[in-house]
């Protein structure tokens, strides 16, 4: 399910708790809702609001840490391509065939996190791997003439395989990080918060827009952090701009 339905669903569920809350709150006894009931449920919604907050903080920042994680793991692939380049330019025109390789390679791995549209994310290798492959081989197979050259070649052999351990990265923390329990309890709290608004709140058009004004704003909430949690679908993406850059200069 998408962020989008995920934060839907729980808009539509805390809502209805609020609508059920207000409605019951008209049939019942008048000492129910009086002052010192009135204190109780107060007292309780306090804490359940403070547990709520915590952990929509505590998602937040945990999020916002995947999110950035990616984002410089990004960076580091479109690095390691970009001195993989240069190295090979430096050991000289026999690396001809290895640096068209290594352009297939940047551009496979830009296809696969950044797809076009309506085109699935493939995390497992896929073309990338194939490519990699391909260039391994082909570095593997210069055969260096001097010190420069095999010092050159070792180089191009240990960035390559940094590459390879940073691509693999992308690949291990592209998994949502938020166990789906968490999510239920934390709907549920929700849940009980805003029905317990809406027995205590007065029975009136502006009490009722502003209810539903914070349940939008608890839902987008909850949007912001499952978008954070998966840089590479939906709406909040890591941008390819990097990788792009560098490719557009391979081979020069």
């Amino acid at each position: 399910m998408s962020s989008l339905a995920i934060a839907c669903v729980m808009f539509g569920c805390v809502l209805a708790s609020t609508l059920a809350a207000s409605w019951i709150a008209r049939r019942l006894p008048e000492h129910h809702i009086s002052g010192d009931s009135r204190d109780v449920v107060k007292l309780g919604l306090g804490v359940i609001g403070t547990l709520t907050a915590l952990v929509l903080g505590l998602l937040v920042s945990a999020t916002k840490g995947t999110y950035d994680a990616q984002s410089g793991t990004v960076k580091e692939v479109a690095a390691d391509l970009a001195a993989l380049d240069r190295v090979m330019a430096r050991y000289g025109p026999e690396t001809g065939d290895a640096r068209a390789r290594l352009r297939v390679l940047a551009q496979a791995v830009h296809d696969q996190f950044w797809p076009r549209a309506g085109s699935p994310i493939e995390f497992t290798g896929g073309q990338s791997r194939e490519a990699g492959e391909g260039l391994f081989e082909a570095v593997a197979a210069l055969d260096p003439r001097t010190d420069a050259q095999r010092l050159l070649k070792t180089r191009a052999q240990d960035t390559l395989v940094g590459f390879v351990r940073v691509r693999q990265r992308l690949a291990v923390n592209s998994e949502r990080s938020i166990p789906p329990p968490l999510l239920v309890v934390l709907g549920v709290w929700q849940a009980v918060l805003f029905a317990g608004f809406g027995l205590l709140a007065p029975r009136n058009a502006t009490t009722f827009a502003f209810l539903v004004v914070c349940v939008l704003s608890v839902s987008g909430a909850l949007f912001l952090v499952l978008e954070l949690d998966r840089p590479f679908d939906g709406m909040i993406r890591v941008p390819d701009t990097p990788l792009r850059s560098v490719i557009s200069h391979l081979g020069e």
